[in-house]
């Protein structure tokens, strides 16, 4: 599986991984064509804590979603593991952990910990050299190398462009397989990453809607240079925005009719999640 992604990454055009949440979000990304997918941390704590993304979520609450998504999906899963949820030790537990639920490419970022969402401000990062021995712990600590490790910086908005390019050079030197620089504020710094690491390594533009980057389609960030494109709240945003809709026409009509031409049915969402066919295979067992 997480072979797939390298050998993706290294053929032309870009990677569009949607955010998703748990097994029931990626089973309906996957079903609607997608080749990765994103598990977002912040959608992780919008979902099952329905808390903010500033660091509240926990490495085993990560590992046991990814592995609800893999058992149920085959695409490839990028994995946000925020700051490796500690220092380079807890960064080693959680590659290998999230390798074996299943990762194909695990993400870690140099904020200081807790960490907050990378469209957030006043955040705050760990010097060079911490963030780069806990790149070197998180390469060490894979089983596989075709688990790959995502480094993303957050400096931008700490340090300026300069500094977060020099940052992901750095980061670059430690072996890591893609680059991520968080919340790039024009097409001008767009275009400023993608030239630094051309040919060099996948840089990853996440899609933030309301957030710090101008938010564009895949193929315009295929043209600056981009090699993934991750839409990683977006699927909690469109879920929450459905639910309020749906809750408050409940509330009022006390009933689901003024509905129906918005929902699945029954048998609908059976198929959708394969029913029928899981009832097969437990008859083909009955004797």
């Amino acid at each position: 599986m997480s072979h797939d992604l390298r050998n993706r990454l290294a053929r032309p055009g870009i990677v569009l991984a949607p955010g998703v949440y748990d097994a029931f979000s990626a089973l309906v990304a996957e079903q609607a064509g997608f080749e990765a997918l994103y598990l977002s941390g912040a959608s992780i704590a919008y979902t099952r804590l329905g808390r903010s993304d500033v660091g509240l979520t926990t490495y085993t609450e990560v590992a046991d979603t990814l592995a609800r998504i893999t058992e149920r999906v085959s695409l490839p899963v990028i994995v946000d593991a925020d700051t490796g949820f500690g220092n380079a030790l807890n960064a080693m537990r959680a590659v290998r952990g999230l390798e074996r639920a299943g990762a194909a490419m695990v993400q870690l970022e140099d904020q200081t910990f807790p960490k907050r969402c990378g469209h957030l401000d006043g955040k705050s990062v760990v010097p060079v050299a911490e963030m780069a021995g806990k790149l070197k712990a998180a390469l060490d600590a894979r089983v596989s190398s075709s688990t790959l490790i995502l480094a993303r910086t957050d400096a931008v908005a700490v340090e300026g462009l300069e500094a977060a390019l020099e940052r992901a050079e750095r980061y670059l030197e430690t072996g890591v397989d893609a680059l991520f620089i968080e919340a790039l504020r024009t097409p001008e710094q767009m275009d400023a990453a993608c030239r630094r690491f051309k040919g060099r390594a996948p840089l990853l533009a996440n899609m933030v809607e309301g957030g710090k980057t101008p938010i564009q389609s895949a193929a315009e960030l295929e043209r600056h240079g981009f090699g993934i494109a991750i839409f990683p709240g977006g699927t909690a945003r469109a879920v929450a925005h459905v639910l309020q809709g749906y809750y408050g026409s409940l509330r009022e009509h006390g009933t689901t009719s003024p509905w129906r031409d918005r929902m699945l049915d029954f048998d609908e969402l059976n198929a959708l999640i394969g029913t029928p066919e899981l009832m097969r295979l437990g008859s083909s067992y009955s004797g």
